[in-house]
């Protein structure tokens, strides 16, 4: 966006460029009547002075009549996000022009704060019926498990892993329907990390079990970090499930706790797979909304919205969230529980916590190369 002039007596001058060269035409061509005339020399420059001190003068009047006015109008307008607060930062203007201007702004951000809110209620009530759609959803889905409990044979572990897949999709609405209240619905406490990260494959068991995958889990039984446990789990879910939609056989969950307590020290959780890896060209892009990528198109079940939920929870957390990936060889994950237990206090104090800067706590892998922020 190109910024806005500034208002000064400068720019104003060169704005009436024209009647500054009309003023200079005036002086010459009274200088020139009056030398006919036989006016005297001195008297040739009392009336040049006196219309130049005119034109001076009524230039000085003009520009102070709205100098704050506009001055506030073209500052305001390279800061302002929203429209609205313009309103009531600009004084009232007194020229017509500006007067003008004034009841044109007014008319855009009352449009604008119009649209916004019916933009608002449209997403409200989307969202609250998709939530509405899931926790409906829910029951039937409950009820289809427990069918499938008492069946057996091939089929029903089939059908077993489809509802697990189900579930799992339901679960990612339900948190994207939520995405306008993410940054408040939390709750960040001491949660054991090895258990979390069993139960997020413990709930899709029958899915990656019918696929043969191997689940490797060398994280220390009484390892806390400090994190939301539903979130995490769900965080962690998506980086399975992904693992698993793109032909992975195992799974190996690393925890590394830093080498010395300090302000800036942090548990980082790797999460590595042998799978079919991710373009080069595709990683820096895998944590954007909507985003599926050669490898999703390719196996038809990406929904572009795993990872990104990811991403934004983490910022959200405080943690910070990393990925390397080369094709053919596999895919890892790193998530960084920062120790800093300030973060929880600014929580409970204003329902929200600052947005950290991501950084990497473990050292690059040769076998899979390019840490990527989230």
């Amino acid at each position: 966006m190109q910024d806005t002039p500034r208002y000064s007596f400068g720019t104003f001058l060169k704005d009436r460029a024209l009647f500054l060269a009309a003023v200079v035409l005036l002086l010459a061509f009274l200088t020139v009547v009056l030398s006919v005339l036989t006016v005297s020399l001195g008297g040739i420059i009392v009336v040049d002075l006196v219309v130049a001190v005119g034109a001076f003068v009524y230039l000085a009047l003009e520009y102070a009549r709205d100098a704050s006015f506009w001055r506030t109008f073209s500052e305001s307008a390279d800061g302002l996000e929203k429209s609205a607060y313009f309103i009531d930062l600009v004084e009232d203007p007194r020229s017509l022009q500006s007067k003008i201007a004034y009841q044109m702004t007014v008319a855009i951000a009352n449009a604008d704060a119009a649209e916004l809110s019916a933009l608002r209620e449209t997403l409200r009530a989307n969202s609250e019926y998709i939530e509405l759609w899931v926790h409906e959803a829910k029951t039937p889905l409950a009820a289809a498990k427990l069918v499938t409990k008492r069946m057996q044979g091939q089929d029903a572990l089939v059908l077993r892993r489809e509802l697990e897949r189900m579930g799992d999709l339901v679960e990612q609405a339900l948190f994207s329907a939520r995405m306008e209240t993410l940054d408040r619905d939390y709750l960040i406490r001491d949660v054991n990390l090895a258990d979390i990260a069993k139960e997020a494959c413990k709930s899709h068991m029958h899915y990656l079990t019918s696929l043969d995958i191997a689940l490797d889990f060398r994280i220390d039984p009484d390892l806390k970090v400090f994190a939301d446990k539903i979130w995490l789990e769900f965080i962690i879910t998506q980086i399975v499930i992904n693992a698993a939609k793109y032909d992975a056989k195992t799974i190996t969950f690393t925890a590394t706790p830093p080498a010395q307590e300090s302000s800036q020290a942090s548990t980082v959780l790797e999460i590595r797979d042998n799978g079919c890896g991710i373009p080069a060209s595709d990683v820096p892009r895998v944590f954007d909304r909507g985003f599926t990528g050669e490898v999703g198109r390719a196996h038809g079940s990406a929904t572009g919205m795993g990872l990104y939920l990811v991403a934004r929870m983490c910022t959200s957390m405080g943690l910070s969230l990393m990925i390397a990936s080369e094709e053919g060889v596999g895919t890892r994950v790193q998530i960084g529980f920062p120790h800093d237990r300030r973060r929880m206090r600014l929580a409970e104090n204003s329902d929200s916590i600052p947005r950290q800067n991501q950084h990497s706590t473990s050292q690059n892998d040769p076998a899979i190369p390019n840490l990527t922020n989230a």
